[in-house]
């Protein structure tokens, strides 16, 4: 039962770690040579949420 729904639960925990990120709850340190870093994770704005939602559709029609 459990086994079913492992890659639905790692993108779950992927989303709400983006989402938590591109909201500002978490700080993530980006090097000042690094500018594409900076770029990408002002798109963790919406690929959480999405990646979340994702995670929840394919939990609800995962055949079990």
């Amino acid at each position: 039962m459990f086994s079913a729904y492992v890659d639905e639960i790692i993108m779950a925990c992927a989303g709400v770690w983006m989402a938590a990120i591109g909201f500002g709850y978490i700080e993530l340190s980006v090097p000042p040579h690094q500018a594409w870093l900076g770029n990408l994770v002002k798109h963790f704005k919406w690929m959480g949420p999405l990646l979340l939602g994702i995670a929840a559709v394919l939990a609800v029609v995962s055949p079990t």
